[in-house]
């Protein structure tokens, strides 16, 4: 499936910069809010960890630091290295899809009365809204850390522009 590939590239992408164990890989899932932007589960990382391993783009070397009980670190092979940069290319050159979920709703608006119309309309403004505040408060606060890459500040400005041209659009459909 075509999320698996994307999956693939953003674990393959972060062993690249630097080895780590699954759980790091999942933190930086988590710290990045990747899931928002891309469809990933956290519990997946583990597995596709495994994946990864067992099709030999990443190998695991087991640490042992004092008394904490052994970890693998997970580093790219030369094989991964060539899946890393076979991917890259892949998606990028892939047709764009917007999915929006609350477009079946939109499409469907005239079939209600117009009192729901305007339920419908104002739950889906909250939830605009919501996710707009999630951004601005992201923004805010990863605007004054400096190991942010500017590659995802970049991804995040890109989800606000986003969020306000929809928010704008709603508005005028309100009309």
């Amino acid at each position: 499936a075509d999320g698996m590939a994307t999956i693939d590239l953003i674990v393959l992408g972060m062993l690249k910069k630097e080895p780590m164990g699954a759980y790091d890989i999942q933190k930086l899932v988590e710290y990045r809010n990747i899931s928002k932007w891309v469809k990933i589960s956290t519990p997946s990382i583990y597995k596709k960890a495994i994946q990864l391993e067992e099709k030999g783009f990443i190998r695991a070397n087991i640490i042992k630091e004092g008394k904490m009980p052994e970890k693998a670190v997970y580093s790219l092979t030369d094989a991964g290295e060539a899946e890393f940069e076979r991917l890259m290319l892949e998606i990028a050159a892939k047709p764009i899809h917007i999915f929006l979920d609350f477009n079946a709703v939109i499409v469907n608006l005239d079939s209600l009365s117009p009192e729901i119309q305007k339920t419908c309309i104002e739950k889906i403004q909250k939830n605009v809204a919501t996710l707009k505040a999630y951004l601005e408060e992201n923004l805010r606060e990863k605007e004054n850390i400096p190991d942010i890459p500017e590659t995802g500040m970049a991804v995040l400005r890109q989800q606000f522009v986003l969020v306000e041209a929809i928010e704008k659009w709603i508005n005028s459909l309100r009309k």
